[in-house]
């Protein structure tokens, strides 16, 4: 899957991924400031990850799990501050809605922030989630 729009490219392949911009990236969120940088390699390395470059430069991605028939968990969504505004955020979200990844009975995502763009692609807010948080068990 490839998608353009101006100077941006959106692809769901792997072969030009940016790892330094992708754990520079999560550090800097509240949701992954302290994931170690091989398990970000391996959470990437076994997902569908989309990624949006400029000028071949990366600036931006997204990583859905799933097992392409029931469950889809979009997470790790993110916009380079410095391109954020022009719409990137809603062309990485329809490029999210239509990747077969996401053609499952329920995508679920866990997010304090942008409500709102996650609801126009039918994301609703629900109160029920558990988590169960033990990096040490995994590297």
């Amino acid at each position: 899957m490839i998608q353009s729009r101006d100077n941006y490219i959106l692809t769901d392949s792997k072969d030009n991924i940016d790892w330094d911009f992708i754990t520079k990236s999560l550090h800097s969120t509240y949701w992954a400031e302290d994931r170690p940088e091989e398990l970000i390699r391996k959470s990437f390395e076994n997902s569908v990850v989309l990624s949006l470059f400029r000028n071949k430069q990366q600036v931006g991605f997204a990583r859905i799990v799933s097992d392409f028939s029931c469950f889809a968990w979009l997470c790790d969504v993110f916009v380079s501050p410095e391109h954020r505004g022009p719409g990137l955020g809603k062309l990485l979200m329809n490029a999210v809605s239509e990747h077969e990844s996401t053609q499952v009975r329920m995508t679920i995502l866990a997010t304090k922030d942008a409500h709102g763009l996650y609801e126009k692609y039918g994301f609703t807010r629900r109160e029920m989630m558990f988590l169960k948080k033990e990096y040490s068990t995994l590297l």
